[in-house]
Order: C-alpha cells, then sequence, then structure tokens
C-alpha cells in the first residue's frame, strides 16, 4: 500500500525523523485556515500517488493565506496522471540550501534490503540513474543489523557527502530506516532530503510504501491509511473475500491456483491473443490451494463483474487440492450464480485425478463451459471467445 504524503510526513514525525509542519486541507477555505496556521511562506501540494507534481501545476509556493486559497483553488481537481487531486497538504516553507536524495527498499532479487544514495538530490532519481549513474550510491543492508550509526556514515560516504554533511544526515538515515522497520515497508524514500539555509537535515518530501502482509498480521492500524474511495471497487471486492486478485486492462478473466501458474497463464493468453484481434489479460487472481465451492463463486464473481471481460480462463493444477474439488467447486460455484454468470469459461484440468475432475464438469453439461486438454490451447480457446 502506497502512502499519500501527509501519511508518509506523519510516520516521519512519529520516529522523529526531522519534518516540515503540515495540514491537510480538502477545500480552498480549509487551505486558507491553514496558511493562517502556520504562518508564514507556506507550499500548497497536491496528495496524489504518482510522480511529477510540480511539474503538472500541483505544487504551488504561497506568501499569504490569500495565495494559499488560490493555490489550493486551482490544484483541487487537477488531474495529475490520471490521479485527480482531492486533497492538499499546506506545508511549512524552507530555504533550501541543499537537496539529497536517500531511500532504504526492499531489494527482492538479492532477498536483502537496499540503501540508495546521493548527494544529488531534487531531481527524478531515475533520470540520475541513467544520466549520471554514478552519482547514485547502491548499498547492500543485511536485514538482520540494519542500519545503525556506522552503516548510516558508509552509506552516506558512498552517496558522495563530505565528512561534515555525512555526520549531519547519518542520524537521520537511521531514523528513516527505522520507519521502514518499525512499519513493515518495503520502501521509505525522501526526495528531496534538504538542508536548510542555517544547516539543519530535513525531510521536505516522503515517499513510503506498507507490505500488506505485514499490515494485516503486525499492523491492523495500517487500515486506517488505506484510501478506500480511491480504491478499484473490484480490488476492494476480492480483498474482502480473501482473493489475491490485481486488475489489468484486457478482456480474458484469468482464475489460477498458485502465483508462479497464474503468470505463466497471463503470458499465454497474451501470447495467445495476439493472433485474436490483440485481447489481452483482465487480471491476475490466484486462488491459492484450495478452491472450494465459495472461493470459486467468489472469484467468478469478481471477475464477470469487470465489463471489460468477455471470456474467463479458469487454470487449475490439481496437487494437494485434487481435480474432483476444484471440478465441483465450479459446478457449484456457476450454480450458485446463477443468472449473473453469462460469459463463457474455458477450463483447464491437470494433475492429481484429472480424469475425475474433468468428468464431473462434462457431466454437468453447463453450456458455458469449454474444456480444454491444454494451457495453450484453452489460452487460445479463451483469446478467441473474448474476441468473438
Amino acid at each position: 500500500m502506497d502512502l499519500y504524503e501527509y501519511q508518509a510526513r506523519d510516520l516521519f514525525e512519529k520516529y522523529e525523523v526531522p519534518v516540515l509542519p503540515g495540514i491537510i486541507a480538502d477545500t480552498p477555505e480549509e487551505a486558507k485556515a491553514a496558511a493562517e496556521k502556520l504562518g508564514g511562506v507556506v507550499v500548497v501540494k497536491a496528495q496524489v500517488k504518482t510522480g511529477g507534481r510540480g511539474k503538472a501545476g500541483g505544487v504551488k509556493v504561497a506568501k499569504t493565506p490569500d495565495e494559499a486559497y488560490e493555490a489550493a483553488k486551482a490544484i483541487l481537481g487537477l488531474d495529475i496522471k490520471g490521479h485527480v487531486v482531492k486533497r492538499v497538504m499546506i506545508a511549512g516553507g524552507a530555504q533550501i540550501d541543499k537537496e539529497y536524495y536517500f531511500s532504504v527498499l526492499l531489494d527482492r532479487a538479492n532477498r536483502s534490503y537496499l540503501s540508495l544514495c546521493s548527494v544529488e538530490g531534487g531531481m527524478e532519481i531515475e533520470q540520475l540513474a541513467v544520466e549520471k549513474p554514478e552519482a547514485l550510491a547502491k548499498v547492500e543492508v543485511d536485514p538482520l543489523t540494519g542500519i545503525d550509526e556506522a552503516k548510516a556514515l558508509e552509506i552516506a560516504k558512498a552517496g558522495g557527502f563530505d565528512d561534515e554533511t555525512a555526520a549531519k544526515v547519518a542520524p537521520v538515515f537511521v531514523k528513516l530506516y527505522d520507519v521502514y522497520r518499525g512499519e513493515g515497508a518495503t520502501l521509505v524514500e525522501v526526495n528531496p532530503l534538504i538542508q536548510d539555509a542555517s544547516g539543519n537535515i530535513i525531510a521536505l518530501d516522503g515517499k513510503v510504501t506498507l507490505d500488506d502482509n505485514a499490515s494485516e498480521v503486525r499492523h491492523p492500524e495500517h487500515e486506517e491509511l488505506e484510501d478506500k474511495d480511491a480504491a478499484d471497487p473490484l480490488e476492494a471486492k476480492a480483498k474482502a473475500s480473501g482473493l489475491n486478485y490485481v486488475k489489468l486492462d484486457g478482456q480474458v478473466g484469468i482464475i489460477g491456483n498458485g502465483a508462479g501458474l497464474v503468470m505463466s497463464t497471463l503470458d499465454v493468453v497474451a501470447y495467445a491473443g495476439e493472433n485474436h484481434g490483440g485481447v489481452t489479460p483482465a487480471n491476475f487472481l490466484d486462488i491459492g490451494g484450495g478452491a472450494s465451492a465459495t472461493l470459486m463463486a467468489a472469484g467468478l464473481d469478481v471477475i464477470l463483474g469487470d465489463p471489460q471481460v468477455k471470456s474467463v480462463f479458469v487454470n487449475v493444477f490439481g496437487g494437494i487440492t485434487s481435480c474432483v474439488a476444484v471440478a465441483e467447486g465450479i459446478v457449484k460455484a456457476l450454480e450458485i450464480l446463477g443468472d449473473t454468470a453469462t460469459k463463457p469459461l474455458v477450463v483447464r484440468l491437470d494433475g492429481n485425478q484429472v480424469e475425475e475432475g474433468r468428468a464431473i464438469l462434462a457431466a454437468a453439461n453447463n453450456p458455458l463451459v469449454t474444456l480444454a486438454a491444454g494451457m495453450d490451447e484453452g489460452a487460445d480457446k479463451a483469446a478467441e471467445l473474448a474476441n468473438a
């Protein structure tokens, strides 16, 4: 779960990371009141979960409360890369002397943590990585030891900081790692981390991504940070049913058991779709090791609720759960859904008790169901039906 900037700011403050004061506002009037409360120069910042806010006009400096009112009026309702601004943060102003970059993230490829750091911040880090890769230090962080003062100094030196500045930023790096570890995050990023005219180090902007798995078990309070109004309704519905679902933009609904199998199915369907009008997968949906009627019905209900879906490909390998249980689950799921199930289903079963499972589906003789012998055949048929 990605956080809004104001939520990241609040987490930083909780862990004593130096930040500027900030007040959220949903109307120009609230923005004016916030500016009056903070006093002096403020910055009105669009709260959207995407980059490029400044270039899109989503960040404006206001020297007076009236200017804050006008800035908020201009920003609220603004479309930034498909994200409509519904809230702004009124942040205290700062006299920026220097801008730096720091982040710590989950390095899945190496099963470790990674810190990125540069004495050159304030620009898009992707651009810096391409144009000046030598300026962006990449330092592995051992999850068992994390970032202490010594490790923080190592990161700062690698990022190009001189000794005096490294001594200033290192304690902030430690606190930012405390946020990462303490909140079960997969990313904590600050760009820019600034040094102001008085020599103070301040996290001027923040991006935090929380691990949903950690949130569910160790941090139930993270549920309060979720923007339910902005969530995709199908993804919200799937989450409520305990399904691993991600909506995509295609026309072929996908159901499988096991993330690896589902990912392979997405590739095969995308390849097959090239021969059938360019149709593509409509979703990722992993029902896990079990395929009970209730779970299958919940999965089908979510997928069939997507108006873009024209056909569904159910690709299941029977392992611990036999194909008999899967087939019975599909039959009962279609009975549960009744008239709401109107789109064709292509079903491919393999593995434990596959012949018995296929026999159950054949005996049910549901006009919506087409049996496929293999994954390639099933993907091709599903793409064909979607294109039709």
